[in-house]
């Protein structure tokens, strides 16, 4: 009897292309072991490791058992090139909308740059206020000093 056990994929492609859809690995393990340890199938804990990478094909239900092998892998590859195709043409979408989003995402981002420039800012209220004050302490001050009068004897 042989335990199957799911893990996650630690290592994905750089282009996220998963062409391998089960990854078999094996290791020699004691026979009186009840569970596995989380780090049974782990290469670095020193263990020896074997690794088989199955590729899936999915026929369809259609298909009758009568084909021969030359027809099926004809069928196969024709549908395996509409998948490949049908693919690319997803992912092109998915670049076009992302670059799409990206592009409203800046008008956006321009538009709210606008707003806030538009009219006057606080701080610039705030300065022509202060110079005001300032300008009328002044005043305030001339006005308010005694005036010095020549008087002729």
């Amino acid at each position: 009897m042989s335990p199957v056990t799911l893990q996650a994929q630690k290592e994905y492609p750089s282009d996220m292309q998963c062409k391998d859809k089960f990854l078999l690995q094996s290791t020699i393990v004691n026979s009186d072991a009840d569970e596995l340890p989380p780090d049974t199938f782990n290469k670095d804990s020193g263990r020896n490791v074997e690794e088989c990478k199955l590729r899936v094909v999915y026929i369809s239900p259609h298909s009758s058992p009568g084909h021969s092998e030359d027809a099926f892998k004809q069928s196969s590859d024709g549908n395996s090139s509409q998948e490949v195709q049908r693919a690319r043409d997803e992912r092109d979408a998915l670049f076009r909308q992302t670059q799409q989003l990206q592009q409203e995402l800046e008008v956006l981002k321009r538009q709210k740059r606008r707003r806030s420039d538009a009219g006057f800012s606080l701080k610039f209220a705030l300065l022509v206020g202060l110079i005001g004050l300032m300008v009328g302490f002044l005043f305030k001050l001339l006005m308010s000093s005694p005036s010095t009068e020549i008087v002729d004897f």
